[in-house]
């Protein structure tokens, strides 16, 4: 049975679909299944794997909505193991609609409980927002991973999340568990990156990854090619960094 990881942040621009772009893109080339679910109205992680929303044929938001099933959402990519199912912009619409379903807290988990079996992992791109679309992912997941970047906002952002997830745990989700906090946009000279750091293991200690991703050229570019940094520049600082981290992700017990 595969694992379900959300990538969630309520904070916008702190590298969450980056993260589930080449954690997939590394998974993948490690001969593991992946499937992506794009769960972020912007759609970036569809963009970012070469897929055309003009030729979606169907989204997360019918498989939401009940209007297909998740394999039939399912889009194969070019790139070893990687499937996607795509989002557009219909998808901010499901956040209101989900208020008036019954059970609507756990809608997504149920749509795609028949993936779990399928996939050794499942990485849900969540919106950067906490509304019911990031509460259906927090549910449907097995762990939460948390991307921040290196700024005194993102303290008091981790904070509010923490705090969303243990609302979860109580009310829906008892078996969440946190992957790990992951800094990303790493600098390492700047003052106020050592100061963060340290502020965040002091309160949550072995939850933090050992691995960082820098701030870094190719993950920024590869986008625009709709490729993830693994194809588009494997020697990168940031491709190494995120094989270095599905390392630490396989062996954790979680």
């Amino acid at each position: 049975m595969g694992k379900i990881i959300a990538v969630s942040n309520q904070k916008g621009g702190v590298g969450k679909s980056t993260t589930v772009v080449n954690l997939a893109a590394v998974f993948g080339s490690k001969g593991k299944k992946v499937l992506i679910i794009d769960f972020d109205p912007q759609g970036n992680t569809t963009t970012s794997y070469g897929i055309k929303k003009k030729s979606i044929r169907n989204t997360v938001y019918d498989v939401l909505m009940e209007e297909c099933g998740v394999f039939e959402a399912v889009v194969a990519t070019e790139f070893r193991g990687v499937s996607v199912i795509p989002t557009t912009q219909a998808l901010s619409d499901a956040a209101i609609q989900l208020v008036n379903m019954k059970d609507r807290t756990s809608q997504l988990r149920r749509q795609i409980a028949p993936a779990k079996d399928f996939y050794d992992y499942i990485l849900i791109d969540c919106p950067p927002t906490l509304d019911m679309l990031t509460i259906n992912a927090l549910v449907a997941a097995d762990t939460v991973l948390i991307p921040i970047q290196c700024e005194f906002l993102s303290l008091e952002g981790l904070v509010e999340l923490n705090s969303t997830i243990k609302r979860i745990k109580e009310l829906w989700n008892p078996g969440l568990k946190t992957e790990g906090i992951l800094f990303t946009m790493f600098v390492e000279r700047y003052k106020v990156t050592g100061q963060i750091v340290e502020e965040v293991k002091k309160h949550f200690g072995k939850q933090v990854f050992k691995t960082v991703i820098p701030r870094n050229v190719a993950l920024s570019e590869a986008p625009s090619f709709g490729r993830p940094a693994l194809y588009y520049d494997p020697k990168s600082k940031g491709s190494r960094a995120y094989e270095e981290l599905a390392k630490e992700i396989a062996k954790n017990k979680i």
